[in-house]
């Protein structure tokens, strides 16, 4: 729960942990470390949520060209998110920086709750449900094969991150241009409805 709210905690390792002492001592039950880690990653993705849009937006505008967010990149990555913010939600799930943020920064983009809720809860119930469970049936082979799992899941998440960062360099401009005619019709249909 709390890395979901944006704290760097090992969460994933934790969920492993749980779900190997179950299936090496039999004193916990699978069910419970499951039901915990998805209770623990939908609540602690509400919070993260809930704190992006009381203060995310704010602070990304007072800090954000510090670290070179202009107000144009913060009206493209709010498009962006807007846009195709149910399959960041579900998917950052599985990036563990991405985890930590993907809350926060749906709560500061204003993405609808209620679809962030469903894509959050899905992710969660794959992400934590997947983690436990695979790693309870795999039970002790699982010690050695995570080293290269995590290998692996680092190099596709990090080739991941590089193809959408170049993407987005290479198509900034068309984006933006994008999100601000977005901007400029929504501004004219409260406007038409008001």
């Amino acid at each position: 729960m709390l890395e979901s709210m944006g704290l760097p905690l090992p969460a994933e390792s934790l969920l492993i942990t749980g779900a190997l002492f179950c299936a090496t001592t039999h004193k916990l039950h699978i069910q419970g470390v499951v039901i915990a880690g998805i209770t623990g990653a939908i609540m602690g993705d509400n919070l993260g949520y809930l704190l992006g849009h009381a203060l995310g937006m704010r602070m990304l505008h007072r800090h954000g060209p510090k670290i070179g967010l202009t107000e144009k990149r913060l009206l493209l990555g709010r498009y962006v998110f807007l846009k195709h913010g149910g399959p960041v939600v579900f998917f950052g799930r599985f990036i563990a920086i991405l985890r930590m943020f993907v809350a926060i920064l749906a709560g500061a983009n204003r993405m609808p709750w209620h679809t962030f809720l469903f894509y959050n809860a899905l992710g969660g119930v794959f992400w934590a449900g997947g983690y436990a469970t695979c790693a309870y049936l795999l039970g002790k082979e699982i010690e050695r094969l995570s080293g290269w799992l995590a290998v692996a899941f680092g190099v596709a998440a990090l080739i991941v991150i590089l193809a959408l960062l170049i993407f987005f360099k290479h198509n900034e401009k068309r984006l933006t241009e994008e999100a601000m005619k977005a901007a400029q019709n929504d501004e004219r249909l409260r406007e038409q409805t008001s």
